[in-house]
């Protein structure tokens, strides 16, 4: 979700979405956005629309008898989230218990530590010192660093052994994906964002404009507590006749800016639907269990029948872990698809978001005239897992991190928005296309150009900023490759994950290509959804103790359906390892403690999944071609080689 690197510094932009600031014309005058124009004092009132914002279990500072609740959406790396804080204290001393603050966590994708940060608080929060870990972020919002984190935790008193375990708890990031869902529920898509009890305020504004509406909101609430209504039902009873997300058409929602363009590759096996030579190709990325996914599908249709010959869809997924059924219904929808069905499943599990258990996954598949066993096989077995891990990681990769994600021809358009906003679009991108097959390209290659051009357009400022290098010590990691060799390539992997299988002959071909010239080390991030990868882990690192660890990994990715105990003992005995010592390590879970920590940093430096790397600090995610690392590589080579030559 990024675009202009400079434009999101400048404008508060958030995740690719809405933004409030001003905006240059194509003259290079300063004009106020829409955002900046609903905002902006004026004589008019204030949005009087209430929206459900739910507490939830989020970090709350205030009573509960408080009659105006605040609820933020905010960034620790956003430098209008720590202006707008300033003003949020003051809020604070000015109307005392009157006023309740509650936090939610909208960390942005073009800002690399501001995740970490959030789970770096949240993890305060579990010894009870949120807002004072809080604090500490903001003031420091251009130190996140590891040590940074950990040097505020020590400054706030936080038991530090326990606050490390807790970063990698995975409930965190589930907190932050749930906060993020919300958000784009509400629409509320810069940071910071205000809800006061239930009425929107974007951005870092005026103090003045807060006290407005809190002022409204009290007379509000006090006229509810008079009337009978006690105080601490107050923010529920405003509520209670609240909207439950944004409407498609509201003029006071500032229309979307146009994004920098993203690589956004078409997997041959992907669902879609209109011709393979569009001049537009949409790129989904979607949850079944999601209901904003649901509310575009009939917007999707309506493209359909709108531009037959000049778009082309392609559905990717991207079920979101707080989604319990979204996985086995993406697995089932691949499954259909195999037999030629996807969208008339698509559509039915769309139409029964609340009924994607096992049974009904059958059920609907039965009502498509499917082949049950085939089905039934398909769904047994994990066949499509991987199809659906992989859209996953690709996702991440090029920031589809909400549903329903969209790039149009690689542009990046968030949310379930009206046909309207996808007609500009569409628009603007069929007037490129016709513009490149025009001057002579063929329609067979006309996608990949339409991404190459647009990746140029982007510009310096408008490029996404590469991930900030980070400081990765290779430590106790088991490592290959000459100590002294100018290139670390840290690995943070899964034993069962199928994308970290099909890296490891990458890794091997650059060992044998780079021979001298750098090490790979090693580190465990074993996802909660693999059972198998956390002990596999532990009994690598066993290995380890033993001189076998990369033999043994090799033996683990080539049987990642045979994780169990049995087998972790049959690929030991394999290798000749001591198997009372190997035994032992296993029973007495010697080495969980490291796979743990492991666990730990990856949280801390922005790993969200597998693979990831990080070359001498920089970071490359998923199971890249060899040419993507041998870009880094290289460059890494070249700095070396220009310093060797410095110092002579």
């Amino acid at each position: 979700m990024i675009v202009a690197l400079l434009v999101g510094l400048l404008l508060g932009f958030v995740g690719g979405r809405a933004f409030t600031g001003s905006s240059k014309d194509s003259a290079g005058s300063n004009k106020p956005t829409a955002a900046a124009n609903a905002a902006a004092p004026s004589g008019k009132p204030a949005d009087a629309t209430i929206f459900k914002v739910p507490i939830d279990d989020s970090p709350t500072k205030g009573s509960a008898d408080a009659l105006v609740t605040l609820v933020e959406f905010s960034d620790y790396q956003c430098p209008f989230c720590s202006r707008a804080n300033a003003t949020v204290e003051q809020l604070q001393k000015d109307y005392g218990s009157k006023l309740r603050v509650v936090m939610k966590q909208n960390p942005l994708s073009f800002h690399p530590r501001a995740k970490p940060a959030a789970v770096a608080a949240l993890a305060a929060g579990e010894q009870g010192k949120y807002w004072e870990y809080h604090e500490k972020l903001f003031a420091n919002a251009k130190a996140l660093e590891d040590k940074d984190l950990e040097g505020y935790a020590e400054d706030v008193g936080l038991d530090i052994s326990r606050w490390k375990a807790d970063l990698t708890n995975p409930k965190f990031s589930a907190i932050i994906d749930r906060d993020q869902a919300l958000a784009g529920k509400l629409a509320a898509n810069g940071t910071p964002a205000f809800f006061i009890n239930g009425r929107f305020l974007s951005g870092a504004q005026p103090i003045g404009n807060f006290k407005t509406i809190i002022d409204e909101e009290l007379g509000k609430a006090e006229a509810l507590v008079r009337s009978g209504t006690p105080a601490n039902k107050v923010y529920a009873a405003i509520l209670a006749k609240g909207v439950e997300s944004a409407p498609r058409n509201n003029p006071s929602q500032p229309e979307a800016p146009a994004q920098a363009y993203r690589k956004v590759d078409v997997p041959d096996d992907a669902p879609s639907f209109g011709p393979k030579d569009a001049k537009v190709t949409i790129v989904e990325w979607s949850d079944f269990e999601c209901p904003f996914c649901g509310r575009v599908v009939p917007t999707l249709k309506q493209i359909k029948e709108t531009y037959p010959k000049d778009v082309r869809v392609v559905f990717r997924h991207q079920p979101l872990p707080f989604h319990p059924n979204a996985k086995p219904a993406a697995e089932a929808a691949m499954a259909a698809h195999e037999q030629g069905k996807f969208w008339e499943y698509h559509d039915k599990l769309f139409a029964n978001q609340r009924a994607l258990d096992r049974a009904s996954l059958e059920k609907y598949a039965q009502e498509l005239g499917l082949d049950m066993g085939k089905f039934k096989s398909a769904l047994e077995s994990g066949k499509f897992r991987g199809k659906v891990e992989a859209d996953s990681s690709a996702g991440a990769a090029v920031g589809a991190n909400g549903t329903p994600t969209f790039f149009v021809n690689g542009r990046e358009f968030v949310g379930a928005q009206p046909f309207e906003s996808f007609k500009k679009i569409i628009e603007d991108e069929k007037a490129r296309a016709e513009k490149l097959l025009a001057a002579g390209t063929k329609a067979d290659g006309l996608y990949a150009k339409l991404i190459e051009e647009g990746l140029k357009s982007n510009g310096a400022a408008a490029a996404p900023a590469e991930p900030a290098v980070q400081n990765i010590e290779v430590g106790n990691a088991p490592v290959t490759g000459a100590k002294n060799a100018p290139v670390t390539i840290v690995a943070f992997s899964d034993f069962e994950c199928p994308f970290c299988g099909r890296v490891v002959p990458t890794l091997h071909q650059l060992e044998q290509e780079y021979k001298g010239k750098i090490r790979v080390a090693f580190k465990n991030q074993p996802l909660p959804m693999h059972p198998n990868a956390k002990p596999a882990a532990e009994a690598a690192l066993a290995a380890n103790e033993q001189g076998k660890f990369w033999e043994y990994h090799d033996k683990l990715f080539a049987n990642q359906r045979a994780l169990d105990r049995a087998s972790l003992e049959k690929y030991a005995q394999e290798l000749g390892l001591d198997m009372g010592k190997f035994k032992s390590a296993l029973d007495s879970g010697k080495f969980a403690a490291q796979v743990t920590a492991d666990m730990a940093e990856a949280g801390r430096v922005g790993v969200t999944g597998t693979p990831s790397f990080f070359i001498n600090g920089r970071s490359l995610v998923g199971a890249q071609p060899v040419d993507a690392f041998k870009r880094i590589i290289d460059e890494e080579l070249k700095k070396k080689g220009s310093v060797a030559a410095d110092q002579k």
